[in-house]
């Protein structure tokens, strides 16, 4: 009997933790800054409230530099990026700073993989 009482929460465990990694994807946007400036990158979800990497951080990129940034995300989450040059929040690239603009082709669904190169230029 003492066998059966442990082995269920083990079991259970498991299948909870396979539920959940069902749902979760992992995805790298690749991004590129061809401004003469550098360049501060947020990643904003669309269908919750949540930012990359949080906690009042940017992704940095000097200027001529290419990073990769990979996240863990919910499969099919729509995530926009955000940039602008550090410094200066009117020049700015997809929804900018805060996520305060609309743009037509800087969001992508979180299905794993990794984005095209995204150029940040003049």
């Amino acid at each position: 009997m003492k066998t059966i009482i442990r082995t269920l929460p083990t079991g259970l465990f498991l299948a909870l933790g396979l539920f959940t990694s069902a749902f979760a994807d992992d995805v790298t946007f690749i991004m590129r800054n061809s401004h003469p400036n550098a360049v501060e990158v947020e990643l904003y979800s669309q269908d919750r409230e949540h930012v990359w990497p949080g906690g009042n951080e940017v992704y940095y990129l000097d200027d001529g530099e290419t990073k990769e940034i990979p996240l863990s995300c919910r499969s099919g989450e729509k995530i926009c990026y955000g940039a602008w040059v550090a410094g200066d929040k009117g020049t700015f690239w997809g929804t900018g700073p805060d996520n305060g603009e609309r743009c037509t082709d800087c969001c992508y669904t979180c299905t794993g993989g990794e984005t095209e190169e995204i150029n940040l230029t003049e």
